[in-house]
């Protein structure tokens, strides 16, 4: 299993990019950012750095979306990176949450991100394909390489990262549900004529190493109420006791009432008041050293390559070294 740390890109980036390199000293192969261009600084500035100051680290935005850059700019950035520091890029991708409504803009379509999945990765890789109906290749690229991941919960998406992605990302590490999931993503990828093992599997939650879980629940309840913004969307598509989406996902949500995305992905978000103790312990990993090694080894049975650590606590050093020094030697490999 490869681990990762996911980072707002809060302004000193020079943070950013030291604490990622401490999490590469410890064993973590993944560095990856939110990608919301209102409520942080630009990602992809923030990782050439990153890049600069780490060997062999693989950077990406977790997750970018089809419309808040076209199509050719974001194949193009990624193609630049990976001529500057050697194909070591992934494009983490989803429909947009934050980065979109912020601006007063819906999530993207699904149909809209099943085609930019291919054609960002076509351009970033140097090959030939169609942008708004005109052929389109970037000349200069040369054996560049772009995994693109997709991030997913509802059984639509679902299918679509299985039908197109190199990648599936999953933000909340609840071993019931990500086994039901990574289960409807390789059954996609299977009747698509694909390789179902293929497919790699990114798990992405908090983690907070330590004895004193009321703290720690505090810490990361945040997390909830993210969740909840796609939760609500299934709801909405859906219905409350719909089959196709489980309760187990779903039945929390019932309290929420609104959202303020200017404390989206920050510990004390008020808007994540309605987040049960219940939802937190499932979602996220807490506890000793000991209880995360548990629930690790469980997802790793499950087919999950990658976890990637959510760090938006007050605990981010404590947690990159715990990992480095007990979980990931015990886990990893």
């Amino acid at each position: 299993m490869d681990f990762g740390l996911v980072l707002q890109t809060d302004p000193p980036s020079s943070t950013v990019v030291e604490l990622m390199r401490r999490a590469e000293n410890q064993g973590f192969r993944y560095g990856w950012t939110f990608d919301s261009a209102v409520l942080w600084q630009e990602p992809f500035v923030v990782h050439s750095r990153i890049l600069e100051h780490t060997e062999s680290l693989i950077v990406g935005p977790m997750v970018t979306n089809p419309s808040t850059r076209t199509w050719e700019v974001t194949a193009s950035t990624f193609a630049t990176l990976n001529e500057m520091y050697g194909n070591r890029t992934v494009c983490g991708i989803g429909r947009g949450d934050s980065a979109m409504r912020v601006v007063g803009r819906p999530p993207n379509t699904l149909a809209t991100l099943g085609e930019a999945i291919g054609v960002i990765r076509d351009l970033a890789e140097g090959r030939e394909t169609a942008v708004n109906g005109r052929p389109l290749r970037l000349p200069w690229v040369r054996d560049g390489r772009l995994p693109v991941w997709m991030a997913a919960y509802g059984p639509r998406a679902l299918a679509l990262a299985g039908q197109r992605a190199d990648g599936f990302i999953l933000q909340l590490a609840d071993p019931f549900l990500a086994e039901s999931m990574i289960t409807a993503v390789r059954t996609a990828a299977s009747d698509a004529g694909r390789d179902p093992a293929a497919v790699t599997v990114c798990v992405a939650a908090p983690a907070y190493v330590g004895d004193d879980l009321a703290h720690a629940r505090d810490q990361c309840r945040w997390f909830g109420g993210m969740v909840g913004n796609h939760v609500a969307d299934l709801v909405a598509r859906y219905g409350e006791h719909s089959a196709l989406v489980p309760e187990a996902l779903t039945s929390y949500i019932k309290s929420r009432h609104g959202y303020d995305y200017s404390h989206h992905g920050r510990a004390g978000n008020p808007s994540a008041d309605f987040v049960p103790d219940e939802i937190v312990d499932r979602f996220c990993l807490l506890g000793p050293a000991e209880a995360h090694i548990e629930k690790l080894r469980a997802l790793r049975a499950l087919g999950v390559d990658q976890f990637a650590v959510y760090a938006m606590h007050d605990a981010r050093e404590t947690v990159i070294d715990a990992y480095g020094e007990r979980i990931i030697p015990a886990v990893g490999g």
